[in-house]
């Protein structure tokens, strides 16, 4: 009999139509790959450093969100390109719960005090979160182009064309303003035939054609929902970036980071960069 707790018992039994057995059909371990999944944790620190797994759980968790978070984009970028708004939409707002998600998991390594990292930080050698080759790939796919990342990866070849490959490559913003332009917008044409590999920079023409969307709603509103999933996309971004900033400077101050960056400094500059600047230049016109 199972055992009870105030009369109620204290046990589930397993339904009779629940599969046990194994050994020939799939499990969930075997559908999710868990034996190399779980075994690709290895901390280095000799002695043995308690907190060395959760820094590595947590840099490992954010590569397999950024995957994800690349596999949206990639198709929200597609779709764009089809002239489909509908499904492209719907990748954005999943692009966004990705987004604070990988912000929302900072907390978790902010419990790293300066001292239990100080543990650590001699096993990571040159190694940073800068070379985060997935990270500069969503860069470049919202449209931040820096040719001199790409050379960060000289060493893996594989890794460098793909980078190389998506900074000759519309972003998911040039993607809407060409998108824009083949439904009768007046998009300037020096936006729609331009070097891919330049950053895209703030167009008056631009904010004049927004403003004109932001004024009539309902008239342009698929063009108007897709101006403020782009701008909840930057806004998510930017949080994440400011949240690593704190992160990092709690737990390091102002030391140089491990991969030779000057650590908060770097990453305070990173928050005067832009995807979209235009549809934050509009708001400033909105009710004048």
């Amino acid at each position: 009999m199972a055992e009870t707790t105030g009369g109620t018992p204290n046990k589930r039994d397993l339904e009779a139509g629940i599969q046990q057995d194994f050994s020939r059909s799939m499990s969930y371990g075997d559908y999710l790959r868990l034996d190399v999944l779980l075994s690709a944790q290895q901390p280095l620190s000799d002695p043995p450093q308690h907190d060395e797994l959760l820094f590595i759980v947590q840099h490992q968790t954010s590569e397999l969100w950024l995957k994800l978070l690349l596999h949206e984009l990639r198709s929200a970028r597609a779709l764009l390109r089809a002239d489909d708004l509908s499904p492209a939409l719907k990748r954005m707002a999943r692009i966004k719960h990705i987004q604070h998600t990988l912000t929302d998991q900072w907390s978790v390594l902010a419990t790293l005090t300066p001292s239990e990292y100080a543990e650590i930080r001699p096993f990571l050698a040159t190694s940073s979160g800068f070379q985060s080759a997935q990270y500069r790939e969503v860069e470049f796919l919202l449209g931040n182009k820096n040719a001199d990342m790409v050379d960060v990866f000289a060493h893996d070849s594989e890794t460098r064309s793909v980078l190389e490959e998506l900074l000759h490559e519309p972003s998911l913003y040039d993607e809407f303003l060409a998108h824009l332009a083949r439904q009768g917008y007046a998009v300037p044409a020096r936006l729609l035939d331009r070097d891919w590999s330049l950053p895209h920079t703030s167009d008056s023409e631009l904010v004049d054609l927004f403003a004109t969307v932001y004024a009539a709603p309902s008239e342009h509103w698929g063009v108007y929902e897709t101006c403020e999933e782009l701008v909840d996309i930057e806004d998510a971004f930017q949080q994440w970036r400011f949240r690593h900033l704190q992160v990092v400077q709690r737990v390091i101050g102002h030391k140089v980071g491990t991969g030779g960056s000057s650590g908060v400094d770097f990453l305070r500059r990173a928050l005067s960069l832009t995807f979209f600047p235009e549809l934050y230049e509009v708001r400033t016109r909105i009710g004048q």
